[in-house]
């Protein structure tokens, strides 16, 4: 991805009104510019990059006359999120309706427009909201979208693919064990203080070892109950969540709050962030 060389829409905001003058006479922007193209690699810019830029940054090194609204925002922003769930660097279930696109998860939405505009609340608004300002720009490279679901079965969600670690430690925690019984009934049998401190110090080894084994089985067992939970909420299996909004209907005042505008300058300068987060 390649930067705009400069700017088409006008002067800064408080300076000169007069439309010709280009941004590129503003020494200031000049030099944030060469800034921005030394600080991020354009080529390999990403999402997290995205988060990563001030508001003035953005509009150094982009040209808000090129992006990219209607039917393809929607159709490229669909392909970048499924890569990005799949990926699992986005937790949420993508939707696809006539002049929107919906992404929710168990706690947050997003809803995108065919303008641009971006409402909801929470995580998923949170990373939705830089796939939505990279699909806009047409040096973005979008990945193809995978194919079929992204997200599993709540019933098909595992207690982790560790357990062949765990069957590896708790084998050798019994041989620490076993190894300690002898030293210890050694040392009481036939005597020897060096024995039986061996024998405690590898009783304590394997016990310790079991205990870990015992604790990994637990977490990964936790773990895999919250994530179908999870699934289970956001409705992979059943309905959508009743927080998130059918088409046409009100939004609530929190996600209004919350609402970004389609205008691409706007977008940029709206209460000074483009990428807060709103929770």
């Amino acid at each position: 991805m390649t930067p705009a060389k400069s700017a088409d829409g006008g002067p800064e905001r408080g300076e000169d009104d007069d439309p010709e003058t280009n941004v590129d006479d503003d020494p200031s922007l000049a030099e944030l510019r060469e800034q921005v193209e030394t600080e991020y690699d354009f080529e390999n810019f990403g999402p997290e990059d995205m988060a990563e830029m001030e508001p003035r940054e953005w509009e150094a090194a982009f040209d808000p006359e090129t992006w990219i609204t209607g039917n393809r925002l929607l159709d490229r922003l669909e392909a970048d999120l499924r890569q990005r769930v799949a990926d699992r660097d986005v937790f949420a279930r993508i939707d696809r309706e006539d002049d929107r696109l919906v992404a929710y998860s168990d706690s947050s939405y997003a809803v995108v427009h065919p303008d641009g505009t971006v409402e909801g609340e929470g995580t998923v608004l949170r990373d939705v909201k830089p796939s939505v300002a990279l699909c806009s720009m047409e040096s973005y490279e979008v990945p193809d979208p995978p194919e079929g679901d992204l997200l599993p079965d709540p019933e098909d969600v595992s207690e982790g693919d560790g357990e062949v670690g765990n069957i590896v430690v708790q084998a050798l925690s019994f041989v620490q064990l076993l190894a300690g019984l002898v030293l210890v009934g050694y040392a009481v049998v036939v005597g020897g203080a060096i024995a039986l401190v061996a024998g405690l110090a590898l009783l304590g080894i394997g016990l310790f070892l079991l205990v870990l084994v015992a604790n990994a089985r637990l977490s990964d067992a936790y773990r895999a109950e919250e994530y179908r939970r999870r699934l289970r909420e956001m409705g992979v299996d059943d309905d959508r969540p009743a927080f998130v909004p059918d088409l046409g209907e009100s939004l609530t005042a929190d996600a209004a709050d919350a609402v970004e505008p389609a205008d691409p300058e706007e977008r940029i300068d709206t209460d000074g962030s483009t990428l807060s987060n709103p929770d």
